[in-house]
């Protein structure tokens, strides 16, 4: 016996045919029990299809007129999903825009009336990706990807030679599309955007996949951007006590934590690719501030206070500075 969706997909398309099919006869096709096809028809009605039963020796089953398909069969959750992903293709910045409007119009179509009407209340606005990726440079890369070939490639605006790469994974990354692949030439593993990438064809021989040096490409590319190769962390990463509340430190701090303290202020670990890094990212908040550590953290805090006590001695006051024009 086929499964569930499967046997009602058949089923849709056995009523298709402009006859009706008497339930033995259904149940022979789909190889079910009468009682199990009734249920699926009754399945069918509540998800919006008209069906019309004839009883009798010459009755049957009918899909009543108008309904058109070829059938698709959607649950409430699955239709949000498909429509979410379709109108929000817009801001994925691969040039498909157009063409997922179409598709979530074709899909519409042969959806029950009921699975259409929650499609339809499915609205809001996106934000066009200024960064668009060439759809048929996406579908090349992505097919060496799966195919394992080498990949040549224009890369930017220089008229250096190709890059020769083994392409492992296309990774999206805070708005833009990445290839994460083996540089042949370079022999070391790279990064490089979608949207730079001129692909050069056909692709090369076919290789055997390399091990990454982190769990998988999405945690690399997180891991490169942070200054590390394997994990996803920042390699330095420090406590401070900011005098602020929480509500105003918490949408600022991107991937650090916090923790409210019983004064009204709170408690930060933030990360960055050096110390003078985290020493920045908290001082940007214009307030009084605390360190907690690690050691490395008052050392490089001494080191900034320093320095900008220097640069700030090095400063010709304004008003000096306008007399000597």
């Amino acid at each position: 016996m086929t499964t569930s969706p499967a046997r009602m997909l058949t089923l849709l398309s056995l009523l298709q045919t402009p006859r009706d099919w008497p339930g033995r006869e259904l149940s022979d096709r789909l190889g079910v029990s009468p009682r199990t096809v009734r249920r699926d028809v009754d399945r069918l009605r509540e998800l919006g299809y008209r069906i019309s039963a004839v009883k009798g020796p010459y009755g049957g089953y009918r899909l009543s007129a108008g309904e058109e398909l070829p059938p698709l069969l959607f649950d409430d959750e699955q239709a949000v999903a498909i429509a979410v992903a379709l109108r929000s293709v817009a801001s994925s910045g691969i040039g498909v825009a157009e063409g997922a409007a179409r598709a979530l119009a074709t899909v519409r179509q042969v959806m029950p009336s009921a699975l259409r009407h929650r499609v339809d209340g499915i609205r809001f606005s996106t934000t066009d990706n200024p960064v668009t990726v060439d759809r048929g440079t996406f579908e090349t890369v992505g097919a060496a990807v799966r195919d394992r070939q080498v990949l040549r490639f224009g890369y930017g605006d220089t008229d250096a030679a190709p890059r020769r790469t083994e392409p492992h994974a296309v990774v999206a990354r805070h708005g833009r599309w990445y290839l994460l692949a083996w540089d042949l030439d370079r022999e070391d593993w790279r990064s490089f955007r979608l949207d730079r990438i001129d692909p050069r064809t056909p692709a090369g021989p076919g290789f055997a996949p390399r091990t990454l040096p982190a769990p998988d490409a999405t945690t690399y590319l997180a891991a490169r951007a942070k200054g590390s190769e394997t994990e996803d962390r920042w390699p330095c990463v420090g406590e401070v006590v900011l005098e602020l509340p929480p509500s105003a430190v918490a949408p600022w701090i991107g991937d650090g934590e916090l923790r409210a303290l019983d004064d009204g202020s709170c408690a930060v670990t933030i990360g960055s690719w050096s110390w003078t890094g985290v020493l920045a990212s908290v001082a940007r908040f214009d307030a009084p501030f605390r360190i907690i550590g690690p050691p490395a953290l008052f050392e490089a805090a001494t080191a900034l206070a320093g320095r900008l006590s220097e640069a700030s001695r090095a400063m010709v006051p304004h008003t000096e500075a306008a007399g000597t024009r």
